[in-house]
């Protein structure tokens, strides 16, 4: 399947969603440019794109950041488009209009939406007037601590403070005191501006054990909006998401419906087009609240594929080219469940330090409804410039009770030597029966749960298996009865006589 006005995809990305942007531009019969950093070059996306374009030293900031040269690489290539993914400047609106002033279509949302949504401040603005609900707070950046104050008495402790331009857990901030609220305001200040070249923050009631519930949509240039349901993302660890599962275990169809019709209507608010997201916080009490739009594809996207058939890649290249979405909400459903652990390049037994290495041994795990997003292959190194995502495993199952099953027997044979990994947290988490009936929320992964549940290492198990064999040794030893003086029994009975005599 030929798609016009272009033929030919840079794409501007790395690891694993670079691998399945150029998979699916293979699918649609296009052509598809790899960028890479030097600690990419034989990476998984540079071996299977049509051609791959150096694009600079290891670090991000040298490389995959440089809007300039990301663009030079196109038009050197010969490309017509350009596929961003997620990260790096995927929700760069000055790179996108690039893009676009360079003659190349671009793959994403038209530039104002990505304005409007990329500051979380402008976002919430656009919602309320929109008639979108959002999580009580400000809708400007905070003009100094006093003004903080003021609010947060208003609304309530505990707030959350974020940055305006943040994303990824960076820039947050839980507060729970008067007293931590300014030395909370500055960190919150700091890291945004380190992490996003912004320092502005805003504040938001805390909705405590909530549960943070998104909404995938699509939409095409002639203003058809659809929603295909909801993902959730509750379980994580410092504001980041580790596993996903759609559907949600606990939203109920009717707050389903009226969700998915409020992510359409921010959509329409800023004249949206292609895929994007909504995400909100869901209370306890079934309300739910709008918090920002990821203006691009999302990490999690697959199970979102895997429960209603709908390729949303394919999608984003279809609606790029000028076709129309053909799909009708009133046609649209799910079946069964899926489920996504983010394998990283993490110790969790060491506090889920980063572990950048070889990968001596790679072997991802098969069979039915099993399904493995990666950027890698044995033998490679994973390195330490990047989000340290090894791969993704997507299982579906008819139930959520057989989508759990399937996932932790793929874990338990998804085969990684030479780095330690997520695999054990999984593994343990699937053993909570709290997550198991789906009673969990934003908060559920505790320092407490995490000491309480990853206590030792396979090697450190196998030192205590040791050392309590030997003290049991000893301890048997204590209760034998003390040897007899004079010749052994077997002596006595002529035993060892006899048996020389042999």
């Amino acid at each position: 399947m030929n798609l016009r006005p272009f033929h030919r995809v840079l794409v501007a990305n790395r690891g694993e969603i670079a691998v399945r942007i150029i998979r699916g531009c293979h699918e649609h019969g296009l052509e598809a440019v790899a960028i890479a950093s030097d600690a990419d070059l034989h990476a998984l996306p540079a071996r299977l794109a049509n051609e791959v374009v150096p694009i600079g030293p290891a670090p991000s900031s040298q490389s995959y950041l440089l809007a300039d040269r990301v663009l030079r690489a196109a038009l050197d290539t010969g490309c017509d488009a350009v596929h961003p993914g997620y990260g790096f400047l995927a929700e760069n609106a000055d790179f996108a209009q690039a893009v676009l002033d360079a003659g190349l279509v671009w793959i994403g949302p038209p530039p104002s939406a990505i304005r409007a949504m990329g500051s979380k401040t402008a976002a919430r603005q656009t919602m309320s007037k929109a008639g979108v609900p959002v999580v009580p707070g400000t809708v400007e950046a905070l003009a100094d601590p006093d003004e903080a104050m003021k609010i947060a008495h208003e609304i309530g402790f505990p707030i959350m403070l974020k940055a305006a331009a943040g994303g990824g857990g960076k820039g947050m901030r839980r507060v729970d005191r008067p007293e931590d609220l300014h030395h909370a305001l500055s960190a919150a200040q700091s890291e945004g501006e380190k992490s996003f070249g912004d320092g502005a923050v805003y504040v938001e009631k805390l909705i405590e054990r909530g549960r943070h519930v998104e909404i995938q949509v699509l939409a095409d240039g002639a203003g058809q909006v659809v929603h295909l349901f909801e993902r959730d993302c509750s379980i994580q660890r410092r504001h980041q998401k580790v596993f996903e599962e759609a559907p949600s275990p606990v939203l109920e169809p009717e707050t389903r419906r009226a969700m998915g019709e409020v992510a359409c209507e921010a959509a329409r608010a800023v004249g949206y087009i292609g895929a994007g997201t909504c995400e909100f916080l869901l209370a306890q009490d079934g309300s739910f609240y709008f918090l920002e739009m990821n203006t691009r594809l999302q990490v999690e996207h697959p199970i979102t594929e895997m429960i209603t058939g709908v390729d949303l890649v394919g999608a984003q290249l279809r609606v790029a080219a000028g076709e129309p979405l053909g799909l009708r909400q009133e046609e649209l459903t799910f079946r069964g469940h899926a489920v996504e652990c983010r394998i990283y390049a993490e110790d969790p037994y060491k506090n889920f330090m980063p572990s950048p290495g070889p990968l001596k041994v790679y072997r991802e795990p098969s069979g039915p409804w099993v399904r493995v997003d990666s950027g890698v292959v044995e033998g490679a190194d994973v390195p330490i410039h990047y989000d340290p995502m090894v791969a993704k495993l997507v299982v579906w199952g008819e139930d959520r009770a057989q989508a759990l099953a399937r996932a932790a027997r793929a874990l338990r044979t998804y085969k990684i030597v030479g780095i330690p990994t997520s695999i054990p947290f999984f593994l343990a988490l699937f053993q909570d029966p709290s997550f198991i009936e789906g009673r969990y929320n934003t908060g559920f992964l505790t320092p407490e749960w995490l000491d309480e549940n990853l206590i030792r290492s396979p090697e450190q198990e196998k030192l205590a298996t040791i050392a309590a064999a030997i003290a049991s040794y000893h301890e048997q030893a204590k209760s034998r009865p003390p040897r007899r003086e004079g010749p052994s029994p077997w002596v006595q009975a002529g035993r060892i006589t006899a048996m020389r005599g042999r």
